[in-house]
């Protein structure tokens, strides 16, 4: 039963646009090509697995780490909180 203005599957259709957004974000990032057979960063030999595993890869294991973990999520939810939108 809906509540207000928002229809009957105003939530569940928020989070389904959150989640899409949020795949296409991290598709976008993807890179693509054969990689580097060097680490941009700190010039270690990069192994055939994870060049083939990961197209267009251009840091080690490593560098990847320590970049992931410097980035950081964005938990906040740009389309609004969902009191907001169901009133």
């Amino acid at each position: 039963m809906a509540i207000g203005w928002a229809g009957d599957g105003a939530v569940q259709d928020q989070i389904d646009a959150t989640v899409n957004d949020a795949v296409q974000r991290a598709r976008l990032q993807l890179k693509h090509g054969p990689g580097r057979t060097h680490c941009e960063e700190c010039d270690a030999p990069i192994p055939a697995a994870r060049r083939k595993a990961v197209p267009g890869v251009c840091l080690c294991v490593n560098c990847q780490q320590a970049h992931d973990a410097g980035r950081g999520a964005s938990l906040y939810n740009r389309r609004g909180s969902k009191d907001s939108q169901l009133r």
